[in-house]
């Protein structure tokens, strides 16, 4: 994503402004653009980065990434995996998403208060970023995917004759 047209947009808006002061306010003008530029460059990229957290909270357990390449932003699309064994795919800016269910689609997000041993955290914290997510979202993607294996309730919770399938990392 090119920034740009929108910093351009920014200088042009504060040199009109700035015409309405005289020939000193322009002048004034003139040379705080080009210190401002790096702070309107950096204020963008965090509004980008909190855009893509609270895609990332209503996607879980996909998430949406802002990368740098040099100057230039863009967004990184994981897809919630189809089985949560599986490795996430990532799609490129503008692919679309398999909709979501309407359980999934369902509610507000919630908070919880989430206290692992330091040793788990740890564990948590670098399986999140071999995977390309926030920890939140490795959170979500691996509750979901243990919840959507779990056992339905009203069945036998005796051990005997209980199986298991897939594999674990």
């Amino acid at each position: 994503m090119d920034l740009k047209p929108f910093l351009d947009s920014v200088r042009h808006e504060l040199l009109v402004a700035a015409e309405a002061g005289g020939d000193e306010a322009r002048a004034l003008a003139e040379r705080l653009v080009a210190p401002l530029e790096s702070a309107m460059r950096l204020t963008l990229l965090n509004a980008l980065s909190a855009a893509a957290d609270e895609i990332t909270r209503d996607l879980a357990p996909g998430s949406v990434d802002l990368r740098l390449r040099g100057l230039d932003p863009s967004f990184v699309v994981t897809a919630p995996p189809a089985d949560p064994f599986e490795e996430p795919s990532v799609a490129p800016h503008g692919a679309e998403l398999a909709p979501m269910s309407a359980t999934e689609e369902e509610g507000a997000t919630a908070r919880i208060n989430f206290r692992p041993p330091e040793h788990l955290k740890i564990r948590i914290d670098e399986a999140a970023a071999h995977e390309g997510l926030s920890v939140n979202a490795w959170l979500v993607r691996a509750v979901t995917g243990v919840l959507a294996t779990a056992r339905k309730p009203g069945k036998s919770s005796s051990s005997s004759g209980q199986s298991f399938t897939g594999w674990v990392r």
